[in-house]
């Protein structure tokens, strides 16, 4: 098989590099053989991992998951054939991708962990912006919460996550993140992380002031090199085929028969392909090597946030031939990374879930069945219900009323106003908003502040339970608006994003949770089980304790048969 061009530009880095897929590597699909499983050995193991690898892989849902289960034949391949929960849930309402993993390693639920969104408002900041990014530092002079002039940061982050717990134990552990986006190594990586690093047009960045090693920095110059050059659009194998449909998005374009091809130095299109997840992978690899984790007296941590999936979703829909192709480079690319893991001898222990599901574009979800998908109406966004309202209370020399990141989610009133002002706004708005058809429900925030953190089963939650499990009394808005099932809550597809995420419906909520260790018996659980109960899961198999009233989630015992992997009472 040909080496790919960003292995070849990697390897001279560092050994461990990964082969990034490459159209003779998806050429070479077809013919491969489905992957064999690795033997478990004859006697089960007590002593704890020494490497915990979680890998989050954004917007990949249980309907993905599900569709390209049987195509898989290599790193997927090898967790479906482990413990396998296919209906795991991210059982809260703001179904994002800060709020999704924040609940991975934290066992905690978002109103718990304060991570509310990806973008809410304080109302009480100085700065011209009050929108805050749930990674940033916002009192930092200068920034702002978009457009990359933010400063990272993990202060919003309330609890604990796992690598911080296992630190606190023992100073000698070990904790390395990688990820696509910023949100994604630092809500998995903590607060106590070795090595915290994400994809950039630098290659990789890390918080302000944090200077690159020597190895770091070579990794950054192959990305940079990788992504300086142009890639000619992969080839298409069989089992794609049927979803090579072009679907019309409006003003001449459509989606649905991409193959990934780009000009060079083309950042945004880097991201939203397969590469993206190779460079990941790469880094992870390299600086495993290079720490030399799993191979200490402690449980090492490494967390990989892999966002391709979510740029493909976004960009080009979960139904295309773009979709299928990540998930085959998805595969490929995982097998890679395991195989190059296998080869180092540590004991490693896996889990794979994703931050959120995802929802198709309602152009392809109209043709094929869904008559009813539509996107939303831009009139319920907060700025136009605001300007109605202005008019309709008589209330003058106000800027702006409501507030919102977009026309659903949380809302916010604005604080300049009267208490009694404030009180008219909330009420015209909640009954503007509540009578459009598009929308399911609108939620006051003293109501949710009021209901106790669900429990149980998150298929059975109501919808109230599922926007309280996001709810923080200090972030969330003065309501929150839910929208009807299958309303896309993006107006246009103008800016580039044809499909997204972000509902209370299990569409968005529903995410593969696999576990994978070499000697570990397989076994398939189909009831719901939730992402919070990853951390408290790993920390029962490595003896790590967890007073359970800190957290939201349990321990899920791994163990077919009578013997269990928690903790016993």
């Amino acid at each position: 098989m040909r080496r790919s061009i960003l292995a070849t530009l990697l390897c001279g880095v560092a050994a461990t590099f990964l082969p990034m897929t490459s159209v003779a590597a998806q050429d070479q699909r077809a013919a491969d053989p489905p992957a064999q499983a690795v033997p478990a050995e004859s006697v089960e193991r007590a002593a704890p991992p020494r490497l915990i690898i979680a890998i989050s892989v954004d917007q990949f849902s249980s309907d993905l998951f599900n569709e390209y289960r049987g195509l898989f034949t290599g790193g997927l391949a090898r967790l479906a054939g482990g413990v396998v929960f296919p209906m795991g849930y991210q059982a809260h309402a703001a179904t994002e991708t800060c709020p999704g993993h924040a609940t991975i390693l934290t066992g905690a639920h978002p109103g718990r962990a304060g991570i509310v969104a990806n973008n809410w408002y304080d109302l009480s900041l100085t700065r011209e912006d009050r929108r805050v990014y749930c990674s940033e530092d916002p009192t930092v002079a200068g920034t702002r919460s978009g457009g990359g002039r933010y400063a990272p940061s993990i202060n919003f982050l309330r609890v604990p996550t796992l690598g911080d717990r296992l630190t606190e134990r023992d100073a000698r552990t070990q904790v390395v993140s990688v990820a696509g986006k910023d949100r994604a190594a630092i809500m998995l990586g903590g607060r106590q992380a070795d090595e915290l690093w994400w994809l950039s047009e630098a290659g990789l960045s890390s918080y302000r002031g944090v200077e690159a090693s020597p190895v770091v920095a070579r990794i950054a110059a192959a990305v940079v090199a990788a992504m300086a050059t142009p890639r000619t659009g992969l080839s298409l194998p069989a089992q794609c085929a049927a979803r090579d449909i072009a679907i019309s998005t409006g003003e001449g374009r459509s989606v649905g028969t991409g193959r990934f091809a780009r000009p060079a130095g083309n950042f945004r299109a880097f991201m939203a392909s397969p590469e993206a997840d190779g460079a990941v992978l790469a880094a992870a690899a390299t600086l495993r090597a290079e720490r030399r984790l799993g191979e200490g007296p402690t449980t090492d941590l490494l967390t990989i946030g892999l966002s391709a999936t979510d740029y493909v979703g976004h960009g080009f829909g979960t139904g295309g031939a773009e979709m299928c192709l990540q998930m085959l480079a998805l595969d490929r690319e995982l097998g890679d990374f395991f195989t190059r893991m296998d080869a180092t001898g540590v004991d490693y222990a896996v889990v794979l879930t994703a931050d959120h599901g995802g929802h198709d574009l309602p152009e392809r979800n109209r043709q094929n069945a869904i008559a009813d998908a539509v996107r939303v109406d831009p009139a319920l966004d907060a700025e136009a219900v605001g300007a109605r309202l202005a008019t309709d209370l008589n209330i003058t020399g106000v800027p702006r009323l409501l507030y919102s990141d977009g026309p659903f989610g949380d809302y916010y009133v604005d604080r300049s106003l009267s208490a009694r002002d404030q009180t008219r706004v909330i009420d015209g708005a909640i009954q503007i908003i509540s009578q459009h058809p598009q929308v399911h429900s609108v939620l006051r925030g003293t109501l949710l502040r009021a209901m106790p953190m669900p429990s149980g089963s998150p298929e059975n939650w109501t919808v109230a339970q599922r926007a309280r499990a996001s709810f923080d009394a200090e972030r969330s808005g003065d309501f929150i608006v839910l929208l009807n099932p299958r309303v896309t809550p993006i107006p246009e597809t103008g800016v580039g994003y044809v499909a997204t995420h972000g509902s209370p419906w299990d569409y968005d909520r529903r995410v593969p949770i696999l576990f994978w260790r070499r000697g570990l018996a397989p076994f398939e659980q189909p009831n719901p089980v939730m992402t919070v109960d990853i951390m408290p899961t790993l920390a029962g198999m490595i003896g790590l304790p967890v007073q359970t009233d800190q957290i939201d989630g349990r321990c899920l015992d791994l163990i077919a048969g009578t013997a269990t992997s928690c903790p016993t009472p």
